[in-house]
């Protein structure tokens, strides 16, 4: 890897790059996720959610990579990720802003040929009127609230809507769409409900396509996808439905460096408010990274890292740029200065972090910090 120093008769790794630590993205799994996915809702299509800088992954790369394996559709949330990512792709990608456009922002979005989604009334009539000082059509696409009350037209402004569609205008409407709220949950009465009000809205504006399922929601079944599906978390190797084996390939992993070593007596706290307290002779390795870069608090006392498959588990409170771990069951001089030890890869996932960390896999992917190293293969 870029940035190592080897040294191979003692079996460590040192930094070269002043990194904390490697974060891998697997750009080939990256693709076949994408194909599994647009193979599961053929003959629909499926687009890429690539918010929150893909995820935590690196927008440029990530899109570029879906790119080739056929993409052309994907969804930033703000307008200022759009903007970001207009320059990694060609013209012919589409790129779609979810939270819609705030006050300002029309002139920008029109000129660099971005489609606003559009959640309320107010948006809609912003948008129409840039249209119509233009002096051409612009795209848009319509979200409608079926059940989550966060985005999308309630329901009390659907009539409005209708009768400003009837009038005729300079915006053409590319589909309409709605979120799941509950799509990793394959029992929960939610998604039919959703999809009942979808159907419904579907029909009252009828002559445009359906654009609905979300990760989970592909899995839902063919109900579920309309035109144009719009997977995220399921890309970047996170299971796309609770409670049953992940069918994605995993995308990211994760190692971090040692920054120092030592064994301590029986008795000895550990960590901020002394919360750990050792039972016995212990040695403790301290690695680079905390909570400031995506390794949540919460980890404390419950979590773990991997080396040669050995799991050390997380000793007293994780802090802001370290964790400490006990390393007893490794050989005495498997780590020192610079080694690098597994937080995400072969035997820990996603999920099993955020289980410990008592959250959802999306926190931990997003909240993987800057301070390392982003290598993709």
């Amino acid at each position: 890897m870029d940035g190592l120093v080897r040294d191979d008769r003692q079996n460590r790794t040192t930094r070269a790059s002043g990194a904390s630590g490697y974060l891998t993205v697997d750009l080939a799994a990256l693709a076949r996720n994408y194909e599994k996915l647009a193979g599961e809702v053929a003959p629909a299509r499926a687009a890429a959610v690539v918010k929150a800088d893909a995820y935590g992954l690196g927008a440029g790369a990530v899109a570029a990579k879906l790119y080739a394996a056929g993409c052309r559709h994907f969804f930033v949330a703000q307008f200022v990720e759009a903007v970001r990512l207009r320059p990694h792709l060609p013209g012919n990608a589409r790129i779609f802003v979810l939270n819609g456009l705030q006050p300002g922002n029309e002139a920008g979005c029109a000129q660099q040929g971005i489609v606003p989604v559009i959640n309320s009334l107010e948006q809609w009539q912003q948008w129409s009127a840039m249209a119509q000082s233009l002096g051409h059509t612009l795209p848009a696409v319509l979200q409608f609230d079926t059940g989550m009350s966060r985005l999308g037209l309630p329901p009390e402004e659907r009539a409005a809507l209708s009768e400003s569609l009837r009038a005729g205008g300079m915006v053409e409407v590319l589909f309409i769409m709605s979120h799941l709220a509950s799509a990793d949950e394959v029992d929960c009465e939610q998604n039919v409900s959703q999809l009942s009000e979808m159907t419904r809205i579907a029909r009252e504006f009828s002559g445009f396509d359906v654009c609905f399922a979300n990760s989970g929601g592909i899995f839902l079944g063919g109900d579920y996808h309309g035109v144009l599906a719009r997977p995220g978390i399921a890309l970047y190797g996170g299971a796309p439905t609770a409670g049953v084996e992940n069918p994605m390939e995993a995308v990211v992993r994760l190692d971090v460096a040692v920054v120092q070593t030592r064994t301590v007596s029986a008795g000895t706290r550990v960590g901020y408010s002394g919360t750990h307290i050792a039972a016995a002779e212990t040695r403790l390795a301290t690695i680079a990274a905390g909570y400031a870069d995506g390794l949540p608090r919460s980890l404390s006392g419950k979590g773990a890292v991997y080396c040669d498959g050995v799991r050390l588990p997380i000793v007293g409170r994780v802090s802001m740029d370290s964790i400490t771990v006990d390393i007893t069951r490794l050989p005495a001089d498997r780590l020192a200065l610079g080694d690098l030890v597994e937080v995400l890869g072969p035997n820990q996932t996603l999920e099993d972090i955020a289980r410990d960390a008592d959250t959802i896999a999306y926190e931990i992917l997003t909240g993987l910090g800057d301070r390392y190293e982003r290598q993709y293969r």
